[in-house]
Parts: structure tokens; sequence; C-alpha cells
């Protein structure tokens, strides 16, 4: 299936080495779409009558979305790639991904966005890591 950031990586004039395209591309958009849903979700925790209960989870929410983002970025440049950086945004990323599923996951019972939001953070933390073991 052809997607914007597989369409991209396909332009991509130089050799990408031997970088798994396939796990890339997954972990790119799961990085995209696990951003989104944590600010998604930040912002209906916000809109919660219980607001104040929530404060971790706005925090671990805007945390988590912000280092999504800043790895979709770092894995979506490959000129002068250095290997050691990737695996440590990678290592940041899955990290922050597991925090945020396991806050969210505290309050899914009662709450359907975190648990949506839950369920997208451990996609991306999966394909952070599944990434990562591809690396060598």
């Amino acid at each position: 299936m052809s997607t914007a950031v597989k369409d991209m990586l396909d332009t991509y004039p130089a050799d990408l080495g031997q970088v798994d395209r396939e796990k890339l591309v997954r972990c790119i958009e799961e990085c995209v779409a696990c951003a989104q849903t944590c600010t998604a979700c930040a912002d209906a925790c916000m809109s919660e009558e219980m607001v104040g209960e929530l404060t971790k989870c706005i925090r671990t929410n805007a945390d988590c979305a912000d280092v999504c983002t800043a790895t979709a970025a770092v894995l979506s440049r490959h000129t002068g790639y250095n290997a050691d950086v990737t695996r440590a945004v990678l290592e940041a990323c899955a990290t922050v991904c597991g925090a945020c599923a396991d806050e969210c996951g505290r309050h899914a019972d009662r709450h359907d966005h975190c648990r949506v939001c839950a369920e997208a953070c451990r996609r991306c933390e999966q394909a952070c890591r599944d990434l990562i073991t591809s690396l060598g």
C-alpha cells in the first residue's frame, strides 16, 4: 500500500543502506499517529469534569506527543545519518510511549479517549522497538 511516508522514502535519491524500509515507514507513521492521538487525548482530558485527577495524564500525553513528533522528524532525515542518534531517539520514544500507555491505561475504563490513546502508544512503542532491533 502506498502512503505519503513510503512515497517520500521511495523518492530519496541516495542509498538508505541496510535499514528495513517497511519498519522505518511503519515507525514514522506510528509516531505521527501517536502524536496526534496524544494531543487529542490531552485535550479531551482537559474537557473532563474531573480534570484535576487527570493532570499527570495530560502532562504525559504532551510529553509523548512532543517526543513522537521529534522522532518522526529525525527518522524522516537520512542525509548524514547517525545510527547512535537514531537509536537514542527511538529508545526515548519507546520509553515515553510506554509510560503514556501505562498512564492512559489507568483511566481507560472511564475514558474512551484514554483507551484509544493507550492503544496508539503501545503500537508506537512496538514500532520503535521493532526498528531498533532491525538496526542491529
